[in-house]
């Protein structure tokens, strides 16, 4: 069956969306951050060491990528020293549903693989 111009805009206006997602979250910490700050707000330094293996210098630049696309909310506190602390905007919890599609498919895909290869 040849596809049809039609089924070529159907495509393209299904793919558009969600490649408009995967840029805006993809790669490897932009989940495990805004996992973390689905259990409240947190300082710098607390994230860091909850989100085994990534770096200062690439917390902040994620941070500053998540901030732009106003999923995460930074607040500085007048105190000495400086205190900065990180919460999900309400926009930003509006990803718990599709964070909790993509766990439960993970489950699944972790038992299907782990089961093949016993």
């Amino acid at each position: 069956m040849t596809p049809t111009p039609k089924d070529h805009s159907e495509c393209t206006r299904n793919l558009l969306p969600v490649k408009d997602a995967l840029d805006i979250l993809g790669g490897k910490w932009k989940l495990p951050i805004i996992i973390a700050l689905t259990f409240g707000n947190k300082r710098f330094k607390e994230m860091q060491r909850e989100i085994n293996g990534i770096t200062a210098k690439m917390l902040s630049k994620e941070l500053k990528d998540l901030e732009v696309n106003q999923l995460v909310k930074r607040t500085v506190y007048d105190t000495v020293p400086v205190s900065v602390e990180y919460e999900l905007t309400t926009y930003g919890k509006s990803l718990h549903k599709v964070i909790g599609e993509l766990r439960t498919w993970g489950l699944q895909h972790r038992k299907k693989v782990l089961s093949k290869a016993e």
